[in-house]
C-alpha cells in the first residue's frame, strides 16, 4: 500500500534560474536608456541648426547667390540675353558710372526724394503716436486704421495719387484753384518730387506710427509721474521725456525709412503710366531704382545695372555706418550723463 501521508518532495530547482534573466532584461533597458540620452543629447546639440537651417537655405539662394553673382557681373561685359556671354571689364562699369550724368540725376533725384518723404512722414508719425499714446475711445480702431495704408497695394495707392494730381482733372489742382491758386504740373521739375513724396508719406506713416507707439507704450510711467509733480505740462513731458526714450527708436526709423528712399521704385514708375522707367520726358523723377531696371531690362545692359546695384549697395552701407557712429555717440553721451548724475 501506499503512503500517502508521507510528504511529496519538490522538484529540485535549478540554481540560477531566474537570475540570468533579470540580468538580460535590465540590461536591455539600460542599453535603452543609454541610446534615448545620446538620442537626447544630439536632439539638444542640432536641433537648434535644423529650425535656422531653412532660413539660410532660403537666404544663400535668393539673397547671398544674387549679390555674388551681381558683383560678378558688375565686373563684365553682359547683355541680359546672353547672360553667360561674360566678357572681362574690371572696373569699367563702375568708372562709367561716375562719368554717367543720367546716374547722377538719378543719385539726385533719390535723396531729394527720400528727404521731402522721410522727414514729414516720421513727424507726422510721431505726432500721431502721441495721441494714440492717450486713452481714447475706440482707440484699437485707429491702430489698426494706421496700417490700412501700409496693406494697400503699391499699384493701387499710386494709382489713386496719379488721378489726385491729375493736371486737368485732378482734386488738388481742383482744390488749389477754389482757393484762388493757379493749378500745377505735377510731372515737371521738382513738383514731381513732391507729388512722389505725398504717396510714400501716405502709405508709410502708419507704419512707422505704430512703431512708435509700442516704444512709447514702454516708457516708464514713473517719469511722468515725476515731471508732473515738477510741474511739467504735457508739452513739457513730451519733449523732455518721451524724445530722449524714444532716441533709439527714432534712429532706427530714420535709418529704415532712409534704406527704403533709396530703394523707391513701384511709386515713381507707375506715377508715369505708360512712360516706362525713365521718370518723365527729363528724367526728372528717375530714382536710382528706376535707372538700374532701365539698364538692365530696357537697354539690356546687365553688366551695368549690376554695377548700379552694388552702388546702391555701398550707398546702404554707408547709410548703416552713420547710423552706428550716431548711435555710439548718443550711447557715450547718456552714459556721461548717468555717470555725471551719479557724482552729484
Amino acid at each position: 500500500m501506499t503512503n500517502t501521508g508521507s510528504p511529496v518532495s519538490a522538484p529540485p530547482v535549478k540554481q540560477g534560474g531566474a537570475a540570468p534573466r533579470h540580468k538580460h532584461v535590465s540590461s536591455r533597458e539600460d542599453r535603452r536608456r543609454e541610446r534615448r540620452s545620446r538620442w537626447y543629447q544630439r536632439d539638444v546639440r542640432w536641433s537648434p541648426y535644423g529650425f535656422v537651417a531653412p532660413f539660410f537655405l532660403f537666404f544663400g539662394a535668393f539673397s547671398l547667390f544674387p549679390l555674388l553673382y551681381t558683383g560678378w557681373a558688375s565686373l563684365h561685359k553682359v547683355s541680359l540675353t546672353a547672360p553667360t556671354d561674360m566678357e572681362w571689364a574690371g572696373l569699367h562699369n563702375f568708372t562709367r558710372l561716375l562719368e554717367d550724368d543720367f546716374f547722377w540725376n538719378a543719385l539726385r533725384n533719390t535723396f531729394s526724394i527720400g528727404i521731402i518723404s522721410t522727414v514729414p512722414q516720421l513727424l507726422i508719425a510721431l505726432g500721431l503716436a502721441h495721441l494714440l499714446n492717450y486713452k481714447l475711445r475706440g482707440a484699437t480702431f485707429y491702430r489698426v486704421a494706421m496700417l490700412a495704408p501700409y496693406a494697400t497695394s503699391v499699384a493701387a495707392a499710386t494709382l489713386v495719387f496719379v488721378v489726385l494730381f491729375g493736371r486737368d482733372y485732378g482734386m488738388i489742382n481742383w482744390f488749389l484753384g477754389f482757393v484762388g491758386l493757379d493749378p500745377v504740373n505735377w510731372h515737371e521739375g521738382m513738383t514731381s518730387h513732391f507729388a512722389i513724396s505725398a504717396i510714400v508719406i501716405w502709405r508709410w506713416t502708419g507704419y512707422n506710427t505704430l512703431i512708435y507707439l509700442a516704444a512709447m507704450q514702454a516708457v516708464p510711467k514713473d517719469l511722468y509721474e515725476s515731471a508732473a509733480l515738477d510741474g511739467a505740462s504735457r508739452w513739457q513731458q513730451f519733449v523732455h521725456v518721451t524724445i530722449p526714450a524714444l532716441r533709439p527708436t527714432i534712429l532706427f526709423t530714420v535709418v529704415v525709412s532712409t534704406i527704403g528712399a533709396t530703394q523707391l521704385f513701384g511709386e515713381p514708375l507707375l506715377f508715369n503710366p505708360g512712360g516706362g522707367a525713365n521718370g518723365g520726358p527729363a528724367h526728372q523723377y528717375q530714382t536710382l531704382g528706376l535707372y538700374l531696371y532701365e539698364q538692365g531690362w530696357v537697354n539690356l545692359h546687365l553688366g551695368r545695372a549690376s554695377a548700379i546695384a552694388w552702388m546702391m549697395f555701398l550707398i546702404l552701407v554707408l547709410i548703416a555706418l552713420v547710423n552706428w557712429l550716431i548711435s555710439r555717440g548718443m550711447q557715450k553721451r547718456e552714459l556721461g550723463r548717468k555717470t555725471a548724475r551719479r557724482r552729484s
